[in-house]
């Protein structure tokens, strides 16, 4: 199996720039209900991953009301958790370990380009399904003796 059968390509996923202020992460994030974005750097690799959480944190911290939020800067954001990107040519194992600490897995390619995320939920569901096969298949199997 190969990471790209699970890749959700970049033109498909929602993401930021460093450049971005803290109303317009606030406001794509609500707009597509996600508690995390990939953050990308102006060369398109992959740079972070912001969460709702070091938004709330960041705010606090900085004592910034949402009135103030056009005025700050996403590069100014901590990121408390830094999600693990995987490469393209990466094997299976790296992508599942990855995936079991964090809901989606940053895709790059060998220049560290973001291409993609792989979400857990793609990963999971796909097992599942082989999973029920094979237990219809057994159950099958036992039917026919």
């Amino acid at each position: 199996m190969n990471i790209a059968f699970f890749l959700l390509p970049k033109a498909e996923v929602i993401t930021l720039t460093l450049e971005a202020t803290l109303r317009q992460t606030l406001e794509k994030m609500e707009h597509h209900r996600y508690t995390a974005v990939p953050i990308l750097d102006q060369h398109g690799a992959y740079a972070a991953t912001v969460t709702e959480g070091d938004l709330l944190w960041y705010m606090k911290n900085a004592n910034l009301s949402f009135d103030q939020t056009h005025r700050a800067s996403l590069a100014d954001v901590p990121m408390r958790v830094q999600l693990k990107p995987v490469r393209i040519d990466s094997n299976m194992e790296d992508l599942i370990s990855l995936a079991k600490v964090q809901n989606f897995v940053p895709v790059v390619d060998d220049m560290n380009r973001f291409i993609g995320i792989v979400r857990r939920s793609d990963i999971i569901d796909y097992c599942a399904k082989g999973l029920f096969r094979g237990e219809e298949e057994s159950a099958a199997g036992l039917e026919s003796r």
